[in-house]
């Protein structure tokens, strides 16, 4: 029989994969090799999972979720257009890149809200009720979909006025005024 944790053992705040060299993954918290599929799984269960090299500790995360996308990608039903794959490959190495991420971030991050909120709204609503809902003429679609531009809206302004103080220290540091 299984030895239980002690109650004041707290489990890690991260779901711990290890990967090992032979590609296979290994959930630590259930003690099992699992697929990318599961890890998959586990994060649209918004469990916190980090995915770490077995022999040398070394985060993993980014690569594996990279990975789950390239295979979504590839599946039949992408989400991103060429051009969109293409515009994201010319901000690497241009000076909006570090802005590019936290923008889209964010933008995600709402829009991932506004899903939420829908989400409870809609709750009980028949097949036909939601379909209605989801028409644009609807006055609550209308109004959740503004506070979506909107949020966004604010996060282009704000991106774009850190952008100038960033250029006001930068030319400041040369001696220049803007």
């Amino acid at each position: 029989m299984p030895s239980q944790a002690p109650a004041s053992e707290k489990k890690p705040a991260h779901r711990v994969i290890k990967k090992y060299p032979n590609r296979r993954l290994y959930d630590t918290d259930t003690s099992t090799y699992i697929t990318l599929a599961e890890v998959k799984k586990l994060v649209m269960e918004r469990a916190p999972v980090q995915v770490r090299d077995a022999k040398t500790g070394e985060d993993l995360t980014r690569a594996i979720l990279l990975q789950i996308i390239l295979e979504e990608e590839a599946g039949g039903a992408p989400m991103f257009t060429e051009q969109a794959l293409a515009n994201i490959i010319r901000f690497y190495g241009n000076t909006m890149q570090s802005f590019l991420g936290p923008y889209l971030e964010k933008n995600v991050q709402t829009f991932m809200d506004l899903q939420s909120k829908m989400g409870e709204q809609a709750k009980g609503l028949s097949p036909e009720a939601w379909a209605n809902l989801l028409k644009l003429q609807s006055p609550v679609m209308q109004g959740m979909m503004g506070s979506y531009v909107e949020q966004s809206k604010n996060i282009f302004v704000q991106m774009q006025e850190q952008m100038q103080k960033q250029t006001e220290q930068m030319l400041g540091t040369f001696g220049l005024k803007p």
